[in-house]
């Protein structure tokens, strides 16, 4: 069975950063359209950036004004998200998923149809 496996998840002060990690392992790789999303407690799911493995293209939430970066390496089968600058609001849940075997969409209906979801990661950033 597949797996999606976030990692680099930590408490930092504000300001700071850090690097999520996806790794994706029993499932295809090379045309998915990845996605990072957040959950804070007591609000929605929200998407922060996708990436299309094949051909790079890539999307960002407007909110994050440049902020966070998503990247991957094709021979870990491993997405990124770089967060820069983290803010208390930052605080959350951070998951990876993937749509297999398509691009990506723009946002907002590109935020859909994620079918395969990490158990997410926390990251707390504290004022």
């Amino acid at each position: 069975r597949g797996q999606l496996v976030e990692s680099g998840g930590d408490s930092v002060q504000a300001g700071g950063s850090l690097r999520l990690s996806c790794a994706v392992s029993g499932y295809p790789y090379n045309r998915n359209c990845m996605g990072w999303f957040r959950q804070a407690p007591g609000k929605e799911r929200e998407g922060l950036a996708m990436l299309s493995i094949d051909g790079g293209g890539t999307y960002y939430a407007d909110s994050l004004k440049g902020r966070f970066t998503i990247s991957q390496d094709k021979t870990k089968k491993t997405v990124y998200l770089q967060l820069n600058n983290l803010q208390p609001e930052d605080t959350a849940k951070y998951f990876c998923a993937a749509r297999i075997e398509t691009y990506c969409s723009p946002p907002p209906g590109g935020w859909s149809d994620f079918g395969y979801w990490g158990q997410g990661i926390q990251v707390t950033v504290s004022s």
